[in-house]
């Protein structure tokens, strides 16, 4: 007989890589880069934070922030497929995030070559008359720093650990790094400069794709038992909003959430465990040569 905590454990893991199937995942070639550490290495606070169960009401938390600047929430809404195709949006959000974070150097450089790729195209008119590409410099920026933030406020209030301020600093400047690949600017280096970059940033504003982007994303089409999780998470991560952001996307705190959310974390931790691709990560980086079918660990880690 299956004890329930395991029956449980299978089925969270379950539902969550089910999530996440909806694109190529972007490390499966990573072993042929042995001894790479990729843009950070098993050191660096990223790797922390984006390996942590906090990172998925920091994902939630960034499509929210991003929401909030009309020309950026107009670049999806008319050149995105995300209202047909939410789950392979996020699966593809994800891949890119996974790949800068532990990719190798090829994997982070491919992944960011596809991101601009694909944002050349996007220009277009806001509905306040204001021209947008995706591609412009400041446009990347509030998209890059929405996320930047938002994982780091995720880790900061429902993390493993309290992150002290030089790591939380150290987070930015190593996702600074990410942000100048994709031409993104300005790219705040310090965690303070970053916070307040983002709550005051003028351009802000109410607009139809934000309002339709703050109800997809409150209760987007998911199975139930899932859904009911997401929700938890949903509402943890509107608690942690800057006031401003909180105030333009017409969201208020519900009493309580974020204890809930901070319960259901520490639940998906466990549940979860390590992040497989932080594993994969550890062993590509320490492996003088990585293993081949039918090779024991024990002859190739370094």
């Amino acid at each position: 007989m299956i004890a329930p905590w395991t029956w449980l454990r299978a089925r969270v893991v379950a539902a969550t890589n089910d999530l996440f199937s909806h694109a190529p995942y972007p490390l499966d070639g990573t072993g042929r880069y042995h001894g790479d550490p990729g843009l950070f290495g098993p050191g660096a606070v990223t790797w922390e934070i984006v390996g942590d169960a906090a990172v998925f009401v920091g994902g939630i938390r960034a499509l929210l922030v991003q929401a909030a600047h009309p020309e950026v929430v107009a670049g999806v809404f008319d050149h995105s497929k995300f209202r047909e195709d939410p789950l392979g949006r996020l699966s593809r959000t994800s891949a890119y995030v996974t790949a800068t974070s532990f990719g190798a150097v090829p994997e982070v450089e491919r992944a960011v070559q596809t991101v601009r790729i694909a944002h050349r195209p996007i220009m277009g008119q806001s509905h306040r008359g204001r021209e947008y590409a995706a591609a412009a410099p400041p446009l990347a920026a509030w998209v890059h720093n929405a996320l930047t933030e938002s994982f780091l406020a995720a880790y900061q209030h429902f993390g493993e650990r309290t992150l002290s301020q030089e790591d939380s600093d150290r987070f930015v400047a190593e996702q600074v790094r990410v942000g100048a690949l994709l031409g993104a600017a300005p790219l705040p280096n310090t965690a303070a400069a970053l916070q307040s970059w983002v709550n005051d940033l003028p351009d802000l504003d109410v607009s139809p794709g934000m309002k339709a982007a703050v109800g997809f994303l409150s209760t987007p089409p998911l199975i139930l038992p899932v859904r009911m999780v997401y929700r938890v998470l949903f509402e943890a991560a509107v608690t942690t909003l800057p006031p401003r952001v909180r105030t333009v996307l017409g969201l208020r705190s519900i009493p309580g959430a974020h204890m809930l959310g901070a319960i259901t974390i520490r639940l998906l931790r466990r549940a979860l465990g390590r992040s497989p691709s932080w594993e994969l990560a550890v062993r590509r980086a320490t492996a003088t040569r990585m293993p081949v079918p039918g090779e024991g660990e024990s002859d190739v880690l370094g």
